[in-house]
């Protein structure tokens, strides 16, 4: 026996599509901004070593990442029409992110040793 599917209307996806785009473009911008401040503190400050730009440099490609995974996803997400396949993706979403999260750590934990030598 099939279950019945609750279809999600058009127009809350489409309203949905919209705002996440909204907040896409808001969290780039901040996330500009946020680089070009760190740019600015390591080019003006003598004391920031290369080791400690590169652990910088890398969380912030890593944010920029994930960011852009998890606004990539919600705008799949208020594309479905049902809740399986919404709960589908969410599945697919999550398994993803730990695999990268798990990653980012590793290269994270690669870079410590050069930072603590500096210190």
């Amino acid at each position: 026996m099939n279950a019945p599917t609750y279809e999600i209307p058009a127009e809350l996806r489409d309203f949905a599509e919209k705002s996440v785009h909204q907040a896409r473009t808001a969290v780039s911008s901040l996330l500009g901004t946020v680089i070009k401040s760190a740019e600015q503190v390591q080019s003006s400050s003598k004391t920031v070593n290369e080791s400690m730009q590169a652990v910088v440099a890398k969380g912030l490609d890593q944010v920029q990442q994930n960011a852009s995974s998890t606004f990539d996803f919600a705008q799949k997400l208020v594309r479905t029409r049902d809740l399986k396949e919404a709960f589908e993706l969410q599945s697919d979403f999550l398994r993803t992110q730990i695999a990268t999260m798990q990653a980012q750590a590793k290269d994270l934990a690669a870079l410590a040793p050069n930072v603590t030598k500096s210190v």
